[in-house]
């Protein structure tokens, strides 16, 4: 790699370090950022909004990893809420594995100038003591000074309450929850609760419940009650997203009984009479994606205005509602949006385009804004990029595909080499933002192709169902017939085709291998081997996610074996480039180990790589470096370059 191609990948990562978990809160934006040289050091900041050359007022003092693990793959970690005229903002820190609490008000005018943008109006506090177990963000604070939330202790969820005129106090457990829970919220006087449970075999994607529960003045529970309804969800698997409330007895959600996640919204005047007060269905359109963190946000505002984040198709869009009647619909030139928060008629959210990093957005819909908002914002493009193409074609079963093509901006081989991407996830999707690998490739000549394989969301839930029982068949055919429709395109070179896989992706990738002879060789990060091992061992989230993937495992146990690439990975004659993480929690490095000999054996172009500081999902700047290091020389080897 060449000094100049390290220079982008760290300008890259640098820049989407930057504006975590935005929110806003009146004429105020809140976000986390690193501070100091380490990753386990970081702050909460905030400046006014619409000022993006306001100096950034560090809010969060002394030292703190302030960071979500809640399920393992955690979230947002913080929450500012708009309260008695106050900011009161709470965070989950990982050095003392409690709960933090501080008040701040709207600094006086003249202090604007000297970067000061709040004053602290109560100091720091540690409202919990240390627990075992994790956090999540999803606070709720109650007239009566209450801090509800969902912790995490012992492999069961439970809904707990704290004092806020208290400090390093016991949680204080208010519900045990059956198995998990989340999305915590509540309406403006917090009289009622909301949030959403599911239980095994399934996961939140799959099937969940929707329940409200009524709060007295002492914070005790007074009445629980789940949602339930013909229309929707009596005898019929729904998985309902992000419950939200847009006034004192309405609330929106998503939910799937359509086939694709449709607006709902919910009258709860009265718990024991919860009724639907309108119902959006729209097919081709999606307004949730899969709950693997906590804390995703596709609506927010009030019933006044309430803005909605939507996938239509190939395009992102944001709508605007009032008063549950939508008034325009604004298309985008994203490819992805993350951190979508609302005050009012201010909409804050971070863009990211197949051709420039993510780039923060403030919009203020009191002022007129044209059907194309996008338009009007300048974009620092990325010059000399290969953008997607979308491209359909015929997977599993005959059923039409989705993927995206990137053809290489230079011709450095006769007929380029063709590199397959098969995602994590595996519930996961390729959206066609920017990517510094793939455009690292391209613009050595490659030509790179990422495969939506079936199972992948963003396509309605038929199509998410079609990996059900068939991971590691359905995946692994996805992406051999789309390289076998490229090379019959003679749009690449047959001889030399890649596939990459990470997590999930790697056992899609490594089946590829074993089964056909379309792919030359194959690079993995931190693979999914071993599907009994995994069966056994994953961490608590994922405990049940094979049943559907696979099969309930004492009636399905071969397929564990046959589609566990650990099993046949003698038979694999060709070059593989591993990595692993010594510090993965997810997929122990352990059975990466164990085939590496063999590997090596039997390919003197297989090499295994492992990094003592990384987890599932590199951090490190230096070590990606090696990652495109040992891939470019991995590649010249095994294809002949």
């Amino acid at each position: 790699m060449s000094n100049d191609d390290k220079l982008k990948v760290r300008q890259n990562i640098s820049k989407k370090k930057a504006f975590k978990e935005l929110t806003i809160i009146r004429d105020t934006i809140f976000w986390i950022d690193v501070v100091g040289e380490g990753q386990n050091e970081n702050a909460i900041f905030a400046r006014p909004f619409s000022q993006k050359d306001a100096f950034p007022q560090k809010l969060t003092g002394k030292k703190f990893n302030i960071k979500n693990n809640f399920h393992g793959y955690g979230g947002k970690s913080y929450k500012c809420i708009d309260f008695k005229n106050n900011f009161y903002l709470i965070w989950i820190d990982q050095l003392t594995k409690a709960v933090w609490f501080q008040i701040f008000k709207e600094a006086a005018s003249n202090d604007i100038n000297q970067n000061k943008y709040l004053d602290s109006v109560q100091e720091p506090k540690q409202l919990s003591k240390s627990i075992e177990g994790n956090f999540d963000s999803s606070f709720v604070i109650s007239e009566e000074n209450f801090l509800y939330g969902i912790c995490e202790i012992n492999n069961r969820d439970y809904l707990f309450s704290l004092n806020l005129k208290k400090t390093k106090q016991d949680i204080r457990r208010i519900k045990k929850f059956k198995n998990f829970a989340g999305d915590l919220s509540s309406n403006t006087t917090t009289s009622l609760l909301s949030w959403i449970e599911w239980d095994s075999p399934y996961m939140p994607w799959e099937k969940n419940d929707l329940f409200f529960a009524q709060i007295d003045f002492d914070g005790e529970i007074q009445k629980i009650k789940k949602f339930s309804n013909k229309l929707v969800n009596v005898n019929k698997k729904v998985s309902f997203f992000q419950p939200y409330w847009i006034c004192e007895t309405l609330l929106v959600c998503s939910e799937d009984s359509s086939g694709w996640w449709n607006l709902l919204f919910l009258d709860v005047s009265e718990i024991e009479n919860i009724f639907i007060k309108k119902r959006i269905e729209r097919n081709f359109i999606e307004y949730g994606v899969p709950q693997w963190v906590s804390g995703i946000t596709l609506f927010s505002g009030t019933i006044k205005n309430l803005f909605c984040l939507a996938k239509k198709e190939n395009s992102l869009i944001v709508e605007q509602y009032k008063d549950l009647s939508l008034v325009k619909e604004f298309p985008t030139i994203f490819t992805s949006i993350s951190d979508f928060s609302v005050f009012r008629k201010k909409v804050l959210l971070k863009g990211y385009g197949s051709d420039f990093l993510g780039t923060l957005l403030e919009i203020d819909f009191a002022e007129k804004i044209l059907s194309n908002f996008s338009d009007q914002i300048y974009f620092d493009h990325i010059k000399d990029c290969s953008k997607p193409e979308t491209f359909w074609f015929k997977g599993f079963e005959d059923q039409s595909t989705h993927s995206y093509l990137y053809k290489p901006i230079v011709e450095n081989f006769r007929k380029p080499p063709l590199l397959v991407r098969a995602h994590s996830g595996p519930t996961s999707f390729f959206d066609g933002s920017y990517n510094s690998e793939v455009q690292y490739w391209t613009s050595k000549g490659f030509f790179v192709a990422e495969v939506n394989y079936g199972g992948s969301s963003g396509f309605g839930k038929a199509y998410r169902e079609r990996l059900n029982n068939k991971w590691g068949i359905v995946d692994s055919y996805d992406c051999k017939a789309l390289a076998l429709e490229l090379i019959q395109l003679n749009l690449v070179d047959s001889d030399k085709v890649v596939i990459f896989g990470n997590s999930a992706g790697g056992l899609t990738a490594l089946n590829c291998l074993l089964y056909g002879s379309i792919f030359t060789a194959a690079i993995c990060k931190y693979p999914v081997i071993d599907l009994k091992d995994m069966h056994h061992n994953t961490h608590r989230f994922e405990k049940d996610y094979l049943n559907s993937l696979v099969g309930n495992y004492l009636k399905n146990y071969d397929d564990y074996i046959n589609r566990s690439p650990i099993n046949q990975i003698k038979k694999i004659k060709k070059p593989i480039l591993l990595f692993h993480g010594k510090k993965d929690t997810v997929i122990s490095y352990q059975q990466t180990l164990k085939i590496k000999e063999i590997l090596i054996q039997n390919n003197k172009y297989s090499e295994v790589i492992f990094f003592e500081n990384e987890g599932h999902g590199f951090k490190n700047i230096e070590n990606k470096e090696v990652v495109m290091q040992k891939s470019q020389k991995f590649l010249k080897n095994a294809l002949n370059i």
